[in-house]
């Protein structure tokens, strides 16, 4: 049933017009979060409180407009104020089946008051701007825009351009960032960024605004607690409250856009820069109207737990279009991350399909210049051979139009509506599984809508869709059911390019489960069994950490399409027992559960698979980790497979019973981790 708020009259007297200040709030289903939304002064702000403390103070909402500026000289009426119930079934996420269910106010706003209305009078009727929707539920607050249109004397206006958006999140003194600095456009490898592919910079001070252009979605804050430094004082999360901001629900309709420090601890929404696609198209959204904006999320917690398990990305988004067939899932060898360039050859990647035949692995994933090193024709063969054994196959295309100097081919055939499905039509008969495009311009209207595009006709010919060099996914998974992943990281080819990657890997792969890949899947393809980044194995970047390490990530990584960076030289150059854990770990996940961890420092964290769960631990920090951990998803004394490593990163495989207590000690030393699963 449909409710309405009483009002919260605060009869400060504004010079302009004596007009009365609303304030309303609302709260999440359990109470644990309350929303506060107030027009003082003619401008809409809100504030958010956790357990009754206040996380985001006063901060402004609104629009820019071309048809009007929304966030001053308005007054807000009254907000409807609904229970949202939703349940849904997604193979691809971190979830499988979730139950949904929030807190939805939607509060109207119009113009300016008339000057001279006296005070406690009723509140005047005036045009109707727009709408500001929230949806909070106990560890989710979300907020998003409904425009409507506007009736003049020329008639009534249907279209408008959205130029910016006064939407900012005003943190408590004291916070600290976990940030990803967003590059600046056309710079990096031939000229392809922004492609949110940049280092974090943990348990900074707030104020800064990275390289001068703001940070990359997400965002993850911790509201007092101190910084982390010791390992005593709540380096699990425990002190004080984390924030992770971002967004979801973008499409060819929008913009992707980014956060920007306004000095101090104040963040705002910032929208594509000028020079992103090579100068072309605007950094505005152009909207028919009515319409309703991306969401803007925060998730909140006083530990980490919420952030991890938060499905809030696909929560407040739905299908665009049914499926084209049942898409399958599973894991792939990938060749270009060990042999580079070269490999990318008929007799290499025949080679990769026998691997992947071997591991029972269901793809191979075939790189950049195939189109002039194997020919459309030796492909048409190599995927007969590859469905002979049970394989198939993704190709790698370059998205580019006229917004980089990458010169990777195919070129030229993802970027126009024509060349493109004739590709897919040749894709879908030659029995090709998916694509993997590369190398995006930005964030722009333009480039949001060639993704859904690429996504769209790549469905009507059955073909699952990965992206790299390219933007954050936004609720994807859910809006689009042939999107796998996107990379969105500095993912595992920086491992072969430079020692200091491999050096810090497990510094970064103990960051991307709290901030990257809480939010939408990640396509690092990672995971090598070889001791070298090369084809030889005895040469090029040394891979730092331990086997268990590339198993532990394989969990601890979501993406319901793995093309893992082990070799056909791991058959026998590998711990059998490695092996044998990589042709089993599954993909897809019905069920994550966050235990233990600090952003940079250590992860440890289960994923459950039908009946099976994996429990995996990571560690980066430079003394051993020894924890005592909880299992409740294990029967007391049920028999256990345990994979750690010792004190030289030498792993084993043994059998444990699970305690009485549902509970395990286990040390994870620099670079090394732990897996545990149900014995088979």
């Amino acid at each position: 049933m449909k409710t309405k708020l009483f009002f919260t009259l605060s009869f400060s007297l504004l010079l302009a017009s004596p007009v009365v200040a609303a304030e309303k709030q609302f709260a999440s289903p359990g109470g644990n979060i309350s929303v506060t939304i107030s027009d003082e002064g003619g401008k809409p702000t809100y504030s958010v409180a956790l357990g009754g403390t206040t996380i985001i103070e006063s901060s402004p909402l609104g629009l820019k407009t071309n048809i009007g500026d929304f966030t001053q000289g308005l007054i807000m009426g009254d907000c409807d104020v609904t229970t949202v119930n939703d349940e849904y079934t997604l193979k691809t996420t971190k979830q499988s089946h979730v139950v949904y269910t929030a807190t939805e106010a939607v509060c109207h706003f119009s113009g300016a008051a008339q000057v001279g209305q006296p005070t406690g009078q009723e509140r005047p009727r005036a045009p109707q701007a727009f709408d500001i929707i929230f949806r909070v539920t106990d560890r989710d607050v979300a907020f998003r825009y409904k425009l409507y249109p506007r009736r003049g004397r020329g008639g009534e206006t249907l279209v408008a351009v959205v130029e910016g958006e006064a939407s900012g999140f005003v943190l408590p003194e004291g916070t600290t960032t976990f940030l990803c600095p967003q590059s600046k456009p056309m710079g990096g490898f031939a000229r392809t960024s922004p492609s949110y592919e940049t280092s974090y910079t943990l348990d900074d001070q707030a104020g800064k605004n990275g390289w001068g252009e703001g940070y990359s979605f997400p965002c993850l804050f911790r509201v007092g607690g101190g910084n982390g430094t010791s390992r005593t004082s709540g380096t699990n999360g425990t002190n004080g409250t984390w924030v992770l901001i971002s967004e979801t629900g973008t499409d060819g309709g929008y913009v992707g856009c980014r956060l920007i420090n306004n000095g101090g601890t104040t963040y705002a929404i910032g929208f594509p820069q000028q020079g992103e696609m090579n100068g072309q198209g605007t950094t505005g959204a152009s909207v028919s109207l009515p319409c309703e904006t991306p969401w803007r999320t925060l998730t909140m917690g006083t530990t980490l737990k919420p952030i991890v398990e938060t499905t809030v990305a696909n929560d407040l988004v739905k299908p665009k279009y049914k499926a084209s067939r049942d898409y399958t899932y599973g894991k792939g060898s990938w060749s270009w991350i060990i042999g580079m360039d070269p490999s990318c050859n008929f007799d290499e990647q025949k080679r990769y399909i026998d691997f992947s035949a071997a591991m029972g692995w269901r793809s191979v994933l075939v790189d950049a210049l195939w189109d002039t090193q194997i020919g459309y024709e030796k492909m048409e063969e190599l995927s007969r051979y590859a469905r002979s054994k049970g394989v198939g196959l993704f190709l790698w295309y370059n998205s580019n139009g006229t917004w980089n100097d990458a010169p990777q081919g195919p070129r030229h055939k993802m970027d126009r509506p024509g060349p493109r499905r004739h590709e897919m039509e040749w894709m879908q008969k030659n029995g090709i599984l998916g694509i993997k495009v590369d190398f995006f311009g930005g964030d722009k209207q333009a480039m949001l809508q060639l993704y859904e595009d690429i996504l769209t006709d790549a469905n009507d010919y059955g073909i699952q869709c990965i992206f790299h060099g390219c933007t954050l996914p936004r609720g994807w998974e859910r809006m689009f059911p042939n999107y796998v992943a996107s990379e969105a990281v500095l993912a595992s080819e920086n491992l072969h390019f430079g020692q200091g990657a491999c050096d810090a890997e497990a510094f970064n792969a103990c960051i991307h489960p709290f901030i990257r890949n809480a939010v939408g899947s990640m396509d690092f393809g990672g995971s090598t069994l070889n001791k070298y980044y090369n084809a030889d194995n005895k040469s090029g970047t040394i891979r730092r950490t331990s086997d268990v390490f590339a198993l532990a990530t394989a969990v601890i990584f979501q993406a319901s399409v793995q093309h893992f960076a082990m070799a056909p030289n791991n058959l026998t150059d590998a711990p059998a027992w490695a092996v044998d854990f990589m042709k089993e770990v599954p993909t897809t996940w019905d069920e994550t559960v966050f235990i233990d961890g600090y952003p940079g420092k250590y992860c440890i964290m289960a994923r459950r698979a039908g009946d099976t769960w994996y429990v995996a631990g990571i560690n980066a920090d430079d003394q051993p980790l020894k924890k005592t951990i909880t299992l409740p998803m294990f029967d007391k004394d049920q028999q256990l497979r345990l994979y750690s490593d010792d004190a030289q990163l030498q792993g084993c495989l043994k059998t444990v019973k699970q305690s009485k207590r549902q509970q395990l000690q286990v040390v994870i030393p620099k670079n090394g981790a732990v897996v545990i699963a149900n014995d088979k």
